[in-house]
């Protein structure tokens, strides 16, 4: 009897990386999304209202360069080895206790991401269930019921990937994935930068 093969179809990747550097820059992002944050009282939820990385500051360029290499490793680690045309589209966010964001996914865009500029982790929470994970973020498996049948030791039990992000730490996964962001239950606040990748389109694209 020869050995078996297996192919791990549909599989859908995410991608987490630690960016060098993050320990000078977030600091410095933190205080200009902290000003940004004041001068505008919807900029979390009013996303599609501008650009990020179309301010001058250069802690912005410095992540703008790092999403773009990040984005070319990711399209390599998935098997695209040709040349991509993108461009990026981002926003920050400001999470103040009792804030959280509903389950949903990014229209429109290729790939989705978020950086992480600083992640209370639950210190001082009021009393609750232990189950809370505060701050983290979860992904969803995109095959509806896809465990109905999955067995214990079986990867499709858990309909769910919960990741709680660590400040310098950045996460890409494809636009279409659903995924929510867990209540802040700290006093601090939790800041990220999100962002969007959209394709410029090209017949190389095609399959």
């Amino acid at each position: 009897m020869t050995t078996p093969d297996f192919v791990a179809l549909w599989p859908t990747h995410l991608m987490r990386v630690r960016l060098p550097g993050a320990d000078q820059a977030n600091p410095i992002l933190a205080r200009l999304i902290g000003q940004m944050d004041a001068e505008r009282d919807q900029m979390t939820t009013d996303y599609l209202s501008g650009d990020l990385f179309a301010h001058p500051h250069p802690a912005l360029g410095w992540l703008k360069s790092c999403i773009e290499r990040a984005v070319l490793d990711y399209a390599r680690g998935t098997g695209i080895d040709y040349p991509l045309d993108f461009r990026v589209q981002a926003w920050p966010n400001v999470n103040r206790f009792g804030d959280y964001h509903d389950l949903h996914n990014h229209p429109h865009s290729w790939l989705s991401g978020t950086y992480y500029v600083r992640v209370p982790h639950g210190d001082g929470a009021p009393p609750g269930r232990s189950d809370r994970t505060p701050n983290a973020i979860s992904f969803f498996d995109p095959r509806p019921q896809a465990n109905m049948l999955a067995i214990r030791g079986d990867p499709q039990v858990d309909p769910e990937h919960r990741i709680l992000p660590q400040g310098g730490e950045m996460l890409i996964w494809p636009a279409f994935l659903h995924h929510m962001v867990h209540v802040n239950l700290s006093q601090e606040a939790r800041i990220s930068i999100s962002f969007n990748i959209m394709l410029r389109w090209r017949d190389e694209y095609l399959p």
